[in-house]
């Protein structure tokens, strides 16, 4: 019979219990600009905001799951040095990791929809102007003049991110479990010929090689739609590419910060980033000729 996952106080410490507060300020963000997004879509019908709303939708649930990961599921009375943790916690940990993870990459999925849209407009798409379709797309137009080419494209940009997040959902554990959970938990598991350096290898390669790539690839999009386009699509371009940036440094930041034992660092500078990258996405999104 499997036993009850014990109760237990969270054990947060001050930098904790901000880090924890300013976290929640970022889901009611999330929240916020998911209705505004859907808001756009009932007057406008442009599947760009559809996307967008699935960006800020996954980001959030992601959140919430490495938030339950990070604050409200952890045993703190186990560590490494006491290693009494229940395994059906560790069990739970890991399954909850790879929910945020997976929501994670949802996310980013979502925003190759956007950029998918804005590299590779249809030609009936009469909210640009000329000028501006022809100096994006010139170095296309040969090739992406064909409505199935487009929704190819279109389709392999979101689908990368997807089969990426299914991968989290179905490989091995020992691929995605934190080693010290592992101890912490007794949860038994061999990973020694899983471990890149002291990094689980699914770890490594979704943080480090995966990740790294669509973290510049989406800010750089925006930044080439801006510098192709001129006036308030430039803006809007640059501003969401700024906020992608911001996004994606937050969330680079929060692991170098743990990474070198730095707490209250932890505790503010990546969630006010990301904070700050979810206010400049609405100012982005806020103007009229993208409605």
């Amino acid at each position: 019979m499997i036993n009850a996952i014990p109760s237990y106080d969270m054990g947060l410490t001050n930098w904790g219990a901000i880090e924890l507060g300013l976290y929640f300020i970022v889901i009611g963000y999330y929240i916020l600009l998911f209705f505004y997004f859907i808001l756009k879509f009932r007057t406008s019908k442009k599947m760009y905001w559809i996307y967008f709303a699935g960006v800020t939708l996954a980001l959030a649930i992601g959140r919430i799951f490495f938030m339950l990961y990070y604050f409200f599921l952890p045993d703190p009375a186990a560590s490494v040095e006491n290693p009494i943790g229940s395994p059906v916690t560790g069990e739970l940990l890991l399954t909850v990791y790879r929910l945020a993870t997976f929501f994670t990459w949802m996310g980013i999925a979502s925003a190759m929809g956007v950029l998918g849209i804005l590299l590779l407009p249809t030609p009936v798409d009469k909210e640009r102007e000329i000028k501006e379709e022809s100096k994006i797309k010139q170095d296309l137009v040969v090739f992406f003049n064909n409505d199935k080419r487009r929704l190819i494209v279109r389709g392999i940009l979101i689908l990368i991110p997807i089969i990426v997040g299914i991968s989290v959902l179905l490989l091995n554990n020992e691929l995605f479990l934190d080693p010290d959970y592992n101890i912490a938990y007794q949860m038994g598991y061999d990973q020694s010929a899983y471990l890149i350096g002291k990094t689980p290898g699914g770890r490594f390669l979704n943080n480090f090689v995966f990740s790294p790539l669509l973290v510049f690839l989406i800010p750089l999009m925006f930044f080439y739609l801006a510098w192709k386009t001129f006036g308030v699509l430039r803006k809007s371009y640059a501003l969401n590419g700024l906020g992608f940036l911001l996004y994606f440094a937050g969330r680079i930041f929060q692991g170098v910060f743990d990474t070198m034992g730095w707490p209250h660092m932890e505790a503010t500078i990546p969630p006010l980033l990301i904070i700050a990258s979810l206010l400049i996405l609405a100012i982005a999104n806020n103007v009229e000729q993208l409605k």
